[in-house]
């Protein structure tokens, strides 16, 4: 019978079987150093400061893109001759869905729809770009900066805004987007950081939305006959929420600081 290893020159030679499964043994443990790798470049992507990092270059790419682009060239130039009706007016509000995201200023882009559709259309182009604005900040901002941002969520008044948004999420979105204030984005972002559900935030926006929007698409619907009793009422209907608002929060403010 042979031996393991036989003695030549003093050199030991390692029998095929002993060979075999040496070979198998590196051939199994080869690969764990590459999928080791893998899975921690794969964690560190997914991290939750990765996909935060990721949503700040989005949002900067997309305000270049705005400031490169200037959509508010449209209240100037007009829409594009070759759309017209309906058709228009839905490339208008997914254009204007884009463009909220990207931190246009809703007014501005409210005017130009009356300006463009007039009332009614205009009305409907622009809510419609509202509520996909909104819905595109949300679930941007749930996907890529919830988990980051939650746990940075200690101060008093960063509590109490998410704990109001996040027990009486549609009645808090509704109040917000009924009074001037709180910029657009804003409250987006910050109903995407809570444990508010989209569809509340979704019907809230639209429905809050409707009286501001409407205003501003009224007077640029009759930005052309400044005195007309629309174009007034237009007005009007801007200018006392916003005082009401500034109101509003001057009290507050003077309420806090004798507390």
């Amino acid at each position: 019978m042979l031996d393991a290893t036989t003695r030549s020159g003093g050199t030991a030679t390692v029998t095929p079987r002993t060979a075999a499964a040496e070979l198998a043994v590196a051939a199994a443990a080869g690969p764990v150093a590459p999928a080791g790798f893998a899975a921690r470049a794969t964690r560190v992507l997914l991290s939750p400061w990765s996909r935060l990092s990721l949503l700040v270059a989005l949002l900067a790419s997309a305000a270049t893109a705005v400031l490169l682009f200037q959509p508010q060239d449209l209240l100037t130039n007009g829409w594009p001759p070759q759309l017209g009706g309906a058709a228009a007016a839905i490339a208008y509000a997914v254009a204007y869905g884009v463009c909220t995201v990207a931190f246009v200023p809703r007014p501005l882009l409210n005017l130009a729809a009356g300006a463009l559709f007039g009332s009614q259309l205009g009305l409907a182009a622009a809510l419609a770009g509202t509520v996909l604005g909104a819905g595109i900040s949300f679930c941007l901002g749930r996907a890529l900066g919830q988990e980051a941002l939650r746990p940075l969520l200690r101060g008093r008044w960063l509590k109490a805004a998410d704990g109001q948004l996040s027990r009486h999420g549609f009645r808090s979105m509704l109040a917000v987007r009924l009074f001037p204030g709180v910029p657009f984005a804003a409250a987006n972002y910050c109903a995407a950081v809570s444990r508010m559900g989209l569809l509340p935030f979704l019907v809230a926006t639209g429905l809050g939305s409707i009286p501001n929007t409407a205003a501003y698409v009224v007077a640029g619907a009759r930005a052309s006959t400044p005195t007309s009793p629309a174009f007034l009422i237009a007005l009007a209907c801007i200018a006392l929420p916003g005082l009401a608002g500034a109101v509003v929060a001057w009290r507050k403010r003077h309420r806090l600081r004798g507390n």
